[in-house]
């Protein structure tokens, strides 16, 4: 079961709580704007673009609560324009910092928030908007896992 950010309501039509998997999907598009604002204010961009060590644009497009491996795992999906394999763009050993740090100062925030204890969080970066789980060949993506101790983002090679 995978609840996507955008399209989660805590609350069925008859008013009673929506459970899915026995976790509650509390999370709704305000919280995730509220964070933002709480965690880095006067560094947000007018167009939602996250501070990050490399300085390259990137704007959070959601958050998924996905229960499909098994266990749950949270991804932050980013939109980051410049990441590539070409000169000129941000290459994966610098976005690796970025993710890292992401994890750091957005993800952990995120998880304790809404009180999740999630097995991994990912971060994913790409260069375009896709839909979860659609692959487009002309699209760079870059992935990393983490799991979450003390508050902590411990690298999970894939």
């Amino acid at each position: 079961m995978t609840c996507h950010l955008e399209d989660i309501s805590t609350r069925a039509d008859n008013g009673t709580d929506r459970p899915w998997n026995g976790l509650m999907c509390r999370l709704n598009a305000m919280s995730v704007a509220v964070l933002l604002v709480a965690l880095q204010p006067q560094q947000l961009a007018a167009e939602n673009l996250l501070p990050v060590p490399s300085g390259q644009p990137v704007e959070l497009s959601n958050v998924l609560l996905d229960t499909n491996p098994g266990e749950l795992w949270v991804r932050f999906r980013f939109v980051a324009p410049k990441i590539g394999s070409n000169a000129g763009q941000i290459t994966y050993d610098i976005a690796v910092v970025d993710m890292a740090h992401l994890c750091e100062v957005l993800a952990v925030p995120y998880v304790a928030r809404h009180e999740l204890d999630p097995a991994r969080v990912v971060i994913s970066f790409s260069d375009r908007a896709l839909d979860f789980g659609v692959s487009s060949p002309d699209a760079t993506q870059f992935f990393e896992a983490y799991r979450l101790e003390q508050s902590e983002c411990v690298w999970e090679g894939f």
